[in-house]
């Protein structure tokens, strides 16, 4: 992505003009691929609903991962997050329901890879999914985007729509150094265009104890952002890995699994630091 622009933008009067109570966004990001982004937002999603939240996914990669991962078949995509961001349906009628109670979700599409093209001339290109969320998000404890892995246009909306930004942080080399960026990104998107934007937390993903490298970028990790970063990791996991061949996020495919258990805990202390957050 471009780097925004530091300009002096005005937020939207869209933003102020809802009196009923809006969900929490929080947006999962991460510019490299294969860190856990999708995995993290269904797993940590169905985590949430289990405790009786009412959870929203949106499914902004054009993979669409997300939506295959919870069992939402792609001929059942007729109206998908491609549709909500060039103004062509609303939140509502996009939100199909789920396997697991309280979650429901907005696939998406291969077309959705055009999109950053579309939106280019558009008015408010960087609020359009703002605006559908603060429009008729309301219904909602949380909504959870699942960002594309890269840092364009989808990502930008993402984070204009977000209250904060979740982080899945693989255990490997080059995690600091691409984590460093991304916060430099946030950086830039908060003075530019989202002045309440904020890190909700990192997350270790695919942590192997048998490897030393393990341990090492954890403690770095842990060094440089302290209690930014969650105390529960997520394990390298057969079954979290086949669940998604299901249609299924692993809580509901193996719930005894570590990978699952790993999940519940790291929704239990997401929603400790959210309470506070929030409180």
């Amino acid at each position: 992505m471009n780097q925004p622009a530091e300009l002096d933008i005005q937020e939207p009067a869209f933003i102020a003009q809802s009196k009923l109570k809006q969900p929490r966004v929080l947006a999962i990001a991460n510019q490299k691929g294969g860190v856990g982004k999708t995995t993290t937002t269904v797993n940590l999603a169905t985590a949430m609903a289990a405790t009786h939240k009412k959870v929203l996914i949106i499914d902004l990669d054009p993979q669409g991962n997300a939506s295959t991962g919870l069992g939402i078949e792609r001929s059942a995509r007729q109206l998908t997050t491609y549709d909500l961001l060039l103004g062509e349906t609303g939140l509502l009628d996009a939100i199909k329901p789920t396997i697991v109670p309280g979650l429901s979700i907005v696939p998406s599409s291969v077309d959705l890879s055009g999109a950053e093209l579309e939106l280019i001339d558009l008015a408010e290109r960087e609020y359009r999914l703002a605006k559908a969320i603060r429009n008729a998000g309301q219904g909602y404890d949380y909504v959870l985007i699942d960002c594309p892995p890269a840092l364009g246009l989808l990502t930008l909306n993402a984070l204009c729509a977000a209250d904060a930004v979740l982080v899945p942080l693989q255990c490997e080399y080059y995690a600091l150094e691409g984590l460093s960026h991304l916060v430099r990104t946030i950086e830039r998107v908060k003075r530019a265009f989202n002045s309440d934007l904020e890190i909700q937390g990192v997350v270790l993903t695919m942590y192997d104890r048998r490897n030393n490298l393990s341990d090492m970028v954890a403690a770095d990790v842990r060094e440089h952002f302290g209690d930014k970063v969650y105390r529960t990791v997520i394990p390298r996991n057969v079954r979290v890995s086949e669940a998604p061949s299901h249609g299924k996020p692993v809580l509901v495919y193996d719930w005894r699994c570590a990978g699952s258990q790993a999940y519940i805990h790291l929704a239990s202390e997401m929603l400790r630091r959210e309470r506070k957050a929030t409180a």
